[in-house]
C-alpha cells in the first residue's frame, strides 16, 4: 500500500520537479536521476525519466542537444524552453495552496 500511495504521489509532480531541475541550465538526464534520489523519496528510475524527457520533449517543454562524451557514447542534455519555464511557474503558484490544504486537512484531529 505505501508504495502504491508514494507512485501515484510522484505522478502527480514529477514531471515539474524534473522541469524545476532545469530551471538552473542545462543537465543531462543521469544527473536529473541522481538529484530526483538524493531524498529517497523522489527517486526515479532511468527507465522512468527517459519517458518523461522525451515526453516533455515533445511538448514543447525542454529542449536537447546531443553532445560528444569524453567517457563513451554520446549524452544528450535537457534544458528548459520557454513554454517550460511558464509550466514550473504555474506549477509553483498552484502548489503552495494545494499543498497548504492538504496539510490542513491531514492535521485536523480524528473526532
Amino acid at each position: 500500500m505505501d508504495a502504491e500511495l508514494l507512485a501515484q504521489l510522484r505522478r502527480g509532480t514529477l514531471e515539474y520537479c524534473v522541469l524545476a531541475l532545469l530551471r538552473g541550465g542545462e543537465r543531462y538526464a543521469g544527473d536529473v536521476v541522481v538529484e530526483l534520489g538524493a531524498e529517497g523519496v523522489l527517486v526515479a528510475s532511468q527507465g522512468t525519466l527517459y519517458p518523461l524527457l522525451s515526453r516533455l520533449r515533445r511538448d514543447g517543454l525542454v529542449s536537447s542537444v546531443l553532445r560528444e562524451s569524453p567517457s563513451g557514447p554520446a549524452r544528450r542534455y535537457y534544458r528548459l524552453t520557454a513554454r517550460g519555464r511558464s509550466a514550473v511557474a504555474a506549477f509553483i503558484e498552484q502548489w503552495s495552496p494545494f499543498r497548504d490544504a492538504v496539510d490542513r486537512v491531514l492535521s485536523q484531529e480524528e473526532t
